[in-house]
């Protein structure tokens, strides 16, 4: 399965090398790797840190300044053929990636940006099991405070740390944990199709008569859920959990994911014991 999988990811990557010139079209990358758009574009986000379209920018802009340093091509062709639509736009992404103009991409000896093609490979690892449990759940309630973030250079991780930082701060956290259902506190990640941002939740689950004024309420359909396990410090003990579902579950099993806000389960406790445990849970359709 999960050679399968290698072989998929890696026919969905030439494919984006040879559309580099054009528009990239998200449905026919993600039928080369025979998953939906969603999972292609969030599997790539969870193992490479990056967006699909992060990702095919710095590549365009890569070959773009090699274009401009190595011929006589006029900036404006350079700029169309890499899918910009004006020199103005073109400049402004060339700037931010080379810190430069196209122009001055000609310049002898300047220092130019060279972002390489990634490639996934296939890890052994078996040194640690994943223990998971798969649950139907109906449709509930949370309400909480919510952020848009950008996932760009990994913007959003410094923007729910703060996030957390300030309920605890103005008593939110505390407001929550009340609310009647049950003590748990909730992380909702809701992205966007393309990946390119997210909304972040910090929720409780609502009872029949709590009072969400002042909060924001949201509705987790019913779905099938894969469950995991956490053990350790947070942040880094769920961030890691994460990371390996992506890695080593999915591409192992016959799930992706369904498109539903994906959710961080966190029990009352010393959030930074060693032995501290929490829950990942991952909306999950068979392919």
């Amino acid at each position: 399965m999960q050679l399968d999988w290698l072989i998929r990811m890696k026919e969905a990557l030439d494919l984006m090398e040879k559309r580099l010139d054009g528009r990239l079209d998200i449905e026919e990358i993600a039928k080369a790797a025979y998953v939906s758009p969603f999972h292609f574009q969030r599997m790539f986000h969870m193992l490479t840190g990056m967006t699909v379209a992060e990702y095919m920018r710095k590549r365009k802009l890569t070959l773009a300044a090699q274009e401009l340093a190595t011929t006589s091509a006029k900036v404006l062709d350079v700029a169309l053929k890499y899918g910009y639509d004006s020199p103005e736009s073109f400049s402004k992404a060339f700037r931010k990636i080379h810190g430069i103009s196209p122009s001055e991409a000609r310049n002898p000896g300047v220092s130019l940006k060279a972002f390489p093609r990634i490639s996934f490979h296939l890890s052994l690892k078996g040194d640690k099991d994943m223990d998971y449990r798969i649950a139907e759940k109906e449709a509930f309630t949370v309400v909480g405070k919510s952020i848009e973030v950008t996932c760009q250079n990994g913007e959003q991780s410094q923007h729910i740390h703060k996030l957390w930082q300030e309920c605890h701060r103005d008593g939110t956290i505390t407001k929550l944990a009340s609310l009647g259902a049950d003590e748990n506190l909730l992380g909702v990640v809701e992205m966007q199709p393309d990946n390119e941002t997210m909304t972040y939740t910090i929720a409780g689950i609502a009872g029949p008569e709590a009072a969400t004024e002042g909060f924001s309420v949201k509705t987790i359909p019913a779905s099938t859920w894969a469950i995991f396990t956490s053990v350790g410090p947070l942040p880094g003990a769920i961030q890691n959990v994460f990371g390996r579902i992506f890695q080593e579950w999915f591409p192992a099993t016959g799930y992706e994911i369904s498109g539903a806000p994906e959710l961080e389960i966190y029990p009352p406790g010393d959030t930074t014991a060693e032995d501290y445990r929490c829950e990942a849970w991952v909306p999950i359709v068979k392919k």
